[in-house]
């Protein structure tokens, strides 16, 4: 893939941008294994996940710099100027011809960019997400809302201009410090909740709920997690740090007992959509899910026993060694493992030495970078 902002030394982020995509993709499984090292001894390592090279990216994260006569829509200097990316072909058309509309409404509301040596106006970020339909989400991270009558005020304009906006929301992020997004969020629009289409299901994204990136690698992970799931046919099964319910809602089957955990409770809102959704279509055992909002952790160690399956989706931090001890003293006879960081799936696992690895699977979520999503089979030994 050829970036002019890359070759004018502008933008490095994509650090491996001048490696072969085959070669990215050997050498990142071949990190993988190197740093799951003996715990990964004996487990089957099936094919990696390619990504499209271009195009893949269908969140964006766009910092707001310049000013309001001339925003830049990207990423922060060393000095923390604005550096303009709407370019960046990381992201598919139907997510990058949003920006330039996006841009002017920055103008036309006044919105006066957050500039960080100063620590002086507004707006400091917009979010935007496509779907797999090419609707849009679009989120204004403020300091303040000291702009939303502004916002509301063009925001009609602003959906002429991009008609397939279907969520629209006013983030407030106060506090000076390196997070993308404050806790208060104020919706705009009617519409609660971005449709992700994958496969036969279709998951409903908030504006503050979690979801991949790279639509078309989650599609895969999940499939791989149903094939697992299907394999190991258990009579219970729960999905910790479930999100929006993607991994539970794979688990589905007639008489099976599904629960899915996370925190946020915009998440669990959006996974009892969908599972409203199914148990209303018919679909065996959706009537037997539920989802809670509880911290992971602290849901599982008060629990008196464990379901025959367990998927865990956690930050990159891992789980940690409180849910890896109960896990490893479990009677979970199988755990799916996806995780975002091999160094703490590593240490993860070596607390688990009674679950072992059977099959792992790296797909490859974030293209020209060292970054590597691993899927792990573990069954009890």
């Amino acid at each position: 893939m050829q970036c002019d902002y890359f070759d004018a030394g502008v933008c490095r982020s994509c650090a491996l941008l001048e490696t072969p995509y085959s070669r990215q993709l050997a050498d990142k499984d071949d990190a993988v294994r190197r740093t799951l090292g003996a715990t990964a001894e004996g487990a089957r390592w099936l094919s990696p996940v390619a990504s499209p090279e271009a195009g893949f990216r269908t969140k964006a994260k766009m910092v707001v710099g310049g000013t309001v006569e001339a925003p830049t829509l990207g990423i922060l200097d060393a000095e923390g100027a604005g550096v303009d990316l709407q370019g960046c072909g990381l992201y598919p058309e139907s997510l990058a011809s949003a920006f330039a509309p996006l841009a002017e409404f920055v103008t036309r509301a006044s919105l006066e960019p957050y500039d960080l040596p100063t620590r002086r106006g507004e707006l400091k970020n917009i979010l935007v997400t496509v779907s797999p339909d090419d609707e849009l989400m679009v989120r204004f991270v403020m300091r303040s809302t000291e702009s939303l009558a502004r916002i509301r005020k063009h925001l009609p304009w602003l959906r002429e201009q991009l008609p397939r906006l279907a969520v629209a929301s006013l983030n407030v992020l106060p506090e000076h410090k390196a997070v993308v997004e404050g806790e208060r969020e104020i919706l705009l629009t009617e519409r609660e909740s971005l449709p992700m289409r994958l496969d036969a299901l279709t998951l409903h994204l908030r504006p503050q709920s979690f979801f991949q990136t790279n639509t078309g690698v989650a599609r895969e992970l999940y499939r791989q997690a149903r094939e697992w799931i299907a394999a190991a046919d258990p009579a219970d099964a729960w999905d910790l740090y479930c999100g929006v319910g993607g991994f539970a809602l794979q688990a589905l089957a007639p008489g099976r007992e599904v629960l899915g955990v996370e925190v946020s409770e915009q998440a669990i809102a959006s996974a009892s959509l969908t599972r409203d959704e199914l148990v209303e279509a018919g679909v065996p055992g959706a009537d037997r899910a539920r989802f809670l909002a509880d911290d992971a952790t602290a849901f599982a160690l008060a629990q008196a026993r464990a379901p025959e399956l367990v998927v865990v989706n956690p930050p990159r931090r891992g789980i940690g060694p409180e849910l890896a001890a109960w896990l490893e003293r479990s009677e979970a006879r199988t755990v799916v493992y996806s995780s975002c960081h091999p160094g703490s799936l590593a240490r993860d696992l070596a607390a688990m030495p009674s679950l072992r690895p059977v099959e792992i699977r790296v797909m490859d979520m974030f293209p020209h970078t060292t970054h590597a999503e691993t899927a792990v089979l573990l069954q009890r030994a």
